[in-house]
């Protein structure tokens, strides 16, 4: 009897060596943290506030949050997740927002090329906002064009060519770097800077950082360039299509600078935001409902967050579902926008049975040193 249990015994246990290590709570040198049941509930968009897209934190902690819809464009809550204010704002969809400590302004994407109001721009208001606050538009978004051809290689070496179209200007989202103002352009293929964004309208530049087919996308979702972030002299990039995080050295001139592949497989790569305590980038992969973090030098996953688990009798979703944005809190904690837009439009979607909005939020977990 014991020679008969011995085999499958030791069998069990090499299996257990060999596979993949995933663990709930600190991270070991070898292992990723996997938390399915990660993300909880932090606000409740009101009523006319659909499809929250961009989110930022304020310098008193209040969450500014960003919307597709019309009926209601911005939304404050206070740090608790209670409601503050709305705003209405015309002119297109909102997509990325970043606060601005130097002004104390939100600045918005708007992207109005998109819904037949052009042209888009980069816009700001007061942090403190209520429905009555004026927008000031910042800077046009230059027109550009589609970037050059990509050549993508096979197994057998032939190759195939995508040449990208050019549909409008599609700013998606911003990040600051002390005065200097990033965003990028999903459908232009490109990533521009606004120096000393403070000063515009008036004395202030705009500079093409990057214009390159790595960029743009052919994939789905048809957003290219997305979320940006900044560590050091380097620009981070989402490609959302292309399910991809880029890296862009920011000393390496003139412009515009040809961007490298850091990590690929993020499934739709959305917003991303670097976490410094951690050194690590965290990225939403809109695709996967899951909250990513990945190591900046090598682009590997050490996270993963969060996922899909149905849709609440309010009609919320539970966990994540198409998370967009995503912002660092003071407390440990990374709020995470759940768009929940459905694409394809043909029912099979949970996104399409999304009626009450919302803002989650996960732990940042503790990494072994």
């Amino acid at each position: 009897m014991r020679k008969f249990f011995l085999i499958p015994l030791l069998a069990f246990a090499a299996m257990l060596l060999l596979a993949p290590s995933f663990i709930n709570d600190a991270v070991a040198d070898s292992g990723i943290v996997i938390k399915p049941n990660g993300a909880k509930k932090f606000a409740v968009m009101p009523a006319g506030a659909t499809n929250p897209e961009g989110i930022t934190i304020t310098s008193n902690g209040d969450v500014v949050v960003g919307t597709f819809g019309a009926a209601v464009s911005l939304v404050r809550f206070d740090s608790a997740g209670n409601l503050i204010a709305t705003a209405t704002i015309s002119g297109g969809p909102l997509l990325g927002i970043a606060y601005n400590p130097a002004d104390d302004k939100v600045y918005i994407c708007a992207a109005g090329d998109l819904s037949g109001n052009p042209p888009s721009r980069i816009r700001r208001i007061d942090a403190d906002f209520t429905d009555g606050s004026s927008v000031v538009d910042v800077a046009e978004v230059p027109f550009i064009g589609a970037p050059g051809d990509r050549t993508v290689g096979n197994p057998d070496g032939s190759s195939d060519t995508i040449e990208f179209g050019n549909f409008a200007r599609a700013p998606n989202d911003l990040t600051f770097d002390g005065a200097d103002l990033y965003y990028s352009d999903s459908f232009q293929g490109a990533v521009f800077r606004i120096n000393d964004a403070a000063a515009c309208p008036g004395v202030c530049s705009t500079d093409t950082i990057s214009h390159d087919p790595l960029l743009a996308t052919a994939g789905f979702p048809a957003f290219g360039a997305n979320g940006v972030a900044i560590r050091g002299d380097t620009l981070f990039v989402a490609n959302t299509g292309d399910d991809t995080v880029l890296k862009i050295d920011l000393t390496d001139t003139p412009f515009p600078i040809t961007p490298t592949v850091l990590a690929q497989s993020i499934n739709g790569a959305d917003g991303i935001i670097y976490d410094s305590n951690n050194d690590l980038l965290w990225v939403a992969a809109n695709q996967a409902d899951q909250v990513v973090a990945i190591d900046p030098d090598t682009g590997r996953v050490v996270a993963e967050i969060g996922e899909f688990l149905g849709i609440n009798p309010d009609g919320s979703a539970r966990g994540l579902l198409f998370p967009a944005s995503l912002v660092e809190a003071a407390n440990g904690k990374i709020l995470v926008t759940n768009l929940a837009a459905a694409l394809i439009g043909d029912g099979s979607e949970p996104e399409g049975d999304v009626t009450t909005y919302t803002v989650s939020f996960i732990n940042i977990p503790e990494f072994d040193d």
